[in-house]
């Protein structure tokens, strides 16, 4: 099987080196080993992080602390503001676990604004808010600095954040920003195989939880954060070691390289794919607030994007085709992780060859 060097959304392409962490031996998930791990990944997460709270690792996607945020945290009421379909499906996430909630989306394309935070929370209605940072479905970077303004005039608001296509891609200032429960996952920017999901989880978070009666078993947030301090950071359950291994040296890497110059990066590599983006199609996007990780196109030319994406695989590349209602109308590249210009470079430069523009 060819290899296609990977330009979608996750899972992302992922350094040899990384790769060969996984097969590192076992170690017993009860030794001081493991603790000694989880402890150094903690530390390096907290610097990326920007934050002093807490760090929870669960062996699943993203999605599952999404639901063990909503399910453990709202006491009266979630506010849940949605920017696309993954925002819609944390919402789908609190009425499956009989979470009350409401739904607050806009049209696929634009941003939640701090005006319609604070309208929404003026009420008095809610104690939990549920953001998405960056919303692969359709390219968006959500205003989360002029977001979180709005959210400190309600303190006894939850503020939860979908950082899961950003973290480790663009700067976010936690605790600075006021975010309780931030969650991201191994396959996106961080630049690991799938099967490993992170949080913040803030003091303010933990009391609320205390007082939510029903927070479910396996996706307990609370009982995570009590079972690390009492086990000299152990997990309930038995964790991912193979991931915490990758992971534990993926952070070196990437702190190694520096956080601003990772950041730095990466608005580079979104840059290009915008200037290419806009000569030769659009972009789906309000241009005000962009993702930069992933750049969505509109289909202008109406080219057959599953015919393009087969040409790639044959010369070892792959994009991604529009998502749910928005497939064969935008294609999206993803530029995030440890992708370099160059290797971004090559990818346009094909996709040039191959529709001749």
């Amino acid at each position: 099987m060819v290899h296609k060097k990977l330009f979608i959304p996750g899972p992302v392409e992922v350094n040899g080196d990384v790769l060969a962490r996984m097969a590192t031996p076992m170690i017993g998930h009860r030794s001081k080993n493991a603790s000694d791990l989880q402890h150094r990944i903690s530390d390096k997460l907290r610097q990326l992080f920007y934050t002093r709270e807490e760090i929870l690792l669960s062996t699943s996607s993203g999605s599952g602390l999404m639901e063990g945020a909503v399910r453990s945290c709202t006491l009266k009421k979630a506010a849940i503001f949605s920017v696309g379909a993954f925002g819609n499906r944390w919402y789908e996430m609190a009425i499956a676990n009989h979470v009350p909630a409401d739904l607050f989306e806009v049209e696929w394309g634009q941003a939640t604004t701090a005006e319609m935070v604070d309208q929404a929370l003026s009420t008095g209605q809610y104690d939990l808010l549920t953001i998405t940072h960056n919303e692969t479905s359709t390219g968006l970077m959500n205003p989360v600095e002029e977001i979180a303004e709005a959210v400190k005039k309600y303190p006894e608001v939850v503020f939860c954040m979908d950082a899961v296509s950003s973290m480790g891609g663009t700067k976010i200032e936690t605790d600075k920003l006021g975010v309780d429960i931030c969650i991201t996952s191994t396959q996106k920017a961080l630049g690991l195989p799938p099967g490993l999901a992170i949080c913040s989880f803030s003091a303010k978070a933990v009391e609320r939880a205390k007082q939510v009666p029903h927070r479910g078993y396996y996706l307990d947030l609370l009982s995570l954060y009590d079972y690390i301090k009492k086990k000299d950071y152990q997990y309930p359950s038995t964790p991912s070691l193979s991931h915490m291994f990758a992971l534990d040296y993926q952070l070196d890497r990437i702190l190694a390289e520096g956080l601003e110059n990772r950041f730095r990066r990466h608005q580079e590599m979104a840059e290009l794919t915008r200037s290419w983006g806009r000569k030769y199609f659009e972009l789906f996007a309000d241009e005000r607030y962009l993702s930069n990780t992933l750049t969505n196109m509109k289909n202008t030319r109406g080219i057959d994007v599953a015919a393009l994406n087969k040409q790639l695989g044959e010369r070892g590349f792959q994009i991604s085709n529009g998502y749910g209602k928005l497939k064969d109308k935008t294609f999206r590249i993803a530029h995030m992780a440890d992708c370099s210009l160059n290797e971004l470079q090559e990818l346009l430069d094909n996709i040039n060859d191959i529709l001749k523009l």
